[in-house]
């Protein structure tokens, strides 16, 4: 399944990538007629492919390559067209910075602007439409019915270019008679794969039966890890103990290993290269209001294990006078002025590069919480406490998929994120998180 999806935006990044090429050729074909082919290849084709690398990037970052994004809406259309924004503006700077480089920035890229925007618009909606429209290639029989099952379905008949399709919904499970009939529902139906739910498994009868329809190559895939695909997060409801024993391993454990000098090394060049305009927010901070510039405060980490927390102060110093308590990120009365600008941009967030180097904290990670706030979350919510098997981070899955959490709820839903990251924990993710933080660090959402 995942693996079609991956075919599908390789070949929407290779349409971006022709539409961009043939666009810079139009626009040399326009500015220099029957030289343009040499203008090509002198002078632009090597100046442009940096352009473009940058340009994909930032397509990606923007979530123009998620297929939950590519639909034709108010929301793709923003996404798009600030991306073009942010385009235009990197290959501005680019080319007017640059030395060295012999091209006509000016008039040149102005008109190659306007006929990619025109063509990569119009293509981008194409595929759009296609994807809504198309015949999608999982054809998905459901075993079973609670939430989780209603979730799904809800979701994937409003989002029809994932590629999925319910061709059928066996509601009563184990007691439907329809179960007995399977061969023939999966027949008429072209049904390529069978989602069913962890009960199922324990039933003799119909683990058999459905063994059966796996020698007949169809395709069958447990709900949890079917949600994961669909939502990229877990359903803790539907996990048991056997899920962490066969999917939470240790199998990262190299890629950890290497990965902690590396961070060591980054953060340590970011607090000397930063260190002057850390004193400066250190000043304005400490000028601003009552109060020590840098709050510390305890978080839970790996393992468990208690530490202190660095970060600008943002809130005045009786902001806990009556206990502890959720912090509304983004409009919390008890944070000063300089204090919501520091929220906002997350420059609150530099002093925990000391943490990285006490080995507390990684880039990249859960959100740490508070111990008394993980005392009552490990009530609430069921395998909480995995989230520690893994150093937390300043930035993770979650936050880039979640809004702060100040609810039990909202953690509840975090949860199910950093699950997954700690199930899927691997170079790729990171980096994609990595880039992904660029557009929360600018939109906040």
């Amino acid at each position: 399944m995942e693996s079609f999806s991956k075919i599908k935006q390789i070949n929407i990044f290779l349409g971006d990538t022709a539409i961009f090429y043939l666009s810079l050729l139009l626009t040399l074909w326009l500015r220099y007629g029957s030289e343009f082919y040499g203008q090509f290849t002198d002078s632009h084709v090597g100046p442009f492919t940096i352009v473009l690398a940058v340009w994909i990037l930032i397509f990606y970052i923007a979530g123009l390559y998620d297929f939950k994004s590519l639909k034709s809406d108010l929301d793709f259309d923003k996404k798009f067209w600030y991306s073009m924004l942010f385009n235009a503006t990197s290959a501005t700077i680019f080319f007017y910075l640059s030395l060295n480089i012999n091209v006509a920035p000016k008039t040149n890229l102005f008109i190659f602007l306007i006929i990619f925007s025109g063509i990569g618009y119009f293509y981008r909606q194409a595929v759009n439409i296609i994807l809504g429209k198309s015949n999608p290639a999982n054809k998905i029989l459901l075993i079973g019915d609670n939430k989780i099952i209603q979730k799904i379905t809800s979701y994937l008949k409003n989002n029809n270019q994932l590629g999925y399709e319910i061709k059928s919904w066996i509601k009563d499970g184990l007691k439907d008679k329809e179960l007995e009939d399977l061969y023939q529902i999966i027949s008429e139906n072209k049904i390529n794969t069978i989602v069913i739910p962890s009960y199922i498994k324990k039933d003799v009868k119909s683990s058999s039966l459905i063994y059966k329809m796996l020698l007949e190559g169809i395709g069958v895939i447990d709900l949890a890890n079917f949600y994961e695909l669909v939502f990229k997060k877990v359903p803790l409801t539907e996990l048991e103990e056997v899920w962490f024993l066969e999917n939470i391993t240790k199998k990262h454990k190299i890629y950890e290993i290497l990965i902690t000098p590396l961070e060591y090394i980054l953060a340590l060049l970011m607090l000397i290269t930063l260190s002057p305009f850390l004193l400066l927010i250190t000043l304005v901070v400490r000028l601003s209001s009552k109060g020590s510039a840098i709050f510390k405060q305890k978080r839970v980490g790996k393992n468990g294990k208690e530490f202190t927390i660095y970060k600008f102060r943002t809130m005045k110093i009786d902001a806990e006078k009556n206990g502890p308590q959720w912090a509304n990120y983004f409009n919390d009365n008890r944070a000063t002025k300089i204090g919501k600008f520091l929220r906002t941009s997350h420059i609150d967030e530099l002093p925990q590069l000391i943490n990285i180097l006490k080995g507390e904290l990684s880039f990249i990670g859960p959100r740490p919480e508070r111990p008394e706030f993980v005392a009552e979350l490990k009530k609430e919510i069921p395998y909480y406490e995995l989230r520690h098997l893994t150093k937390p981070g300043i930035t993770g899955w979650a936050q880039i998929n979640f809004r702060y959490g100040a609810t039990v709820e909202e953690a509840y839903e975090k949860t199910q994120f950093d699950i997954y990251y700690i199930k899927n924990n691997s170079p790729f993710l990171d980096l994609s998180i990595l880039l992904k933080t660029i557009k929360f660090l600018f939109t906040n959402n």
